[in-house]
């Protein structure tokens, strides 16, 4: 049997992602804004934002990156102090972002020859607990009708925060907020529109397999396939 895992882990899933970077860099070059760029990049596990890095390492010429970071700051912390110390994740509103030991930090560490002086010059970091993200979004649906999930409000506030002098930022929307209909519905105040393909999956029939955490019922489970 051929197996893969599908989260970030997986290099065929983070190397893709690169192209993300590409697509915003070209496209803010069509409009003349891609000079001195920054991205800002919501980050949980770090797969995301590893990509960005390993398009960078490629000749992508973006200037610089923000990794936004909710309560679970360990990276954050790293950047501050030098020292990697995971925790325990803390449950959040941007729950797809609560990593305390983001496993794609050795790739990023590796990438910059173990160097925290390296990786400090090239990302810089932001923390947000869920009141400031809850925050964010009403402040950024009423003055410009956009809606952000939790998960891209830590990139947009981030970026807002620490954007510099002469600097073009763009941030990534890592969700559309209609995954998390019921509680952008409550902070927002308003009606989430479900797109029709969302709408389609939600329609669809769970399917699962009750089991053990064990390994060896897992592979029975395969082998009797």
């Amino acid at each position: 049997m051929k197996l893969t895992s599908a989260n970030s882990i997986n290099v065929a899933r983070f190397l893709p992602q690169a192209f993300y970077y590409f697509n915003a860099y070209a496209r803010m070059k069509a409009l003349g804004k891609a000079e001195n760029m920054v991205m800002c990049v919501p980050s949980g596990n770090f797969g995301n934002i590893c990509s960005a890095l390993f398009g960078h390492e490629m000749g992508l010429p973006i200037k610089r990156f923000i990794a936004a970071n909710n309560a679970n700051d360990i990276f954050f912390q790293y950047l501050q102090t030098g020292k990697y110390e995971p925790k325990a994740s803390v449950q959040t509103l941007a729950n797809a972002m609560d990593v305390g030991d983001p496993s794609n930090f050795a790739r990023i560490y590796d990438l910059y020859g173990k160097s925290h002086e390296r990786i400090c010059s090239i990302i810089s970091g932001a923390t947000y607990q869920d009141e400031q993200i809850k925050e964010t979004m009403r402040q950024c649906y009423a003055e410009t009708n956009y809606i952000l999930d939790p998960h891209g409000a830590c990139g947009y506030r981030a970026l807002q925060e620490g954007l510099k002098d002469e600097e073009i930022g763009v941030f990534c929307e890592t969700a559309h907020p209609a995954k998390f209909k019921e509680k952008v519905d409550s902070i927002i105040d308003a009606n989430v529109e479900i797109p029709e393909r969302l709408a389609a999956f939600m329609r669809g029939q769970k399917q699962s397999v009750e089991m053990t955490k064990e390994f060896k019922d897992f592979k029975r489970f395969l082998m009797n396939r």
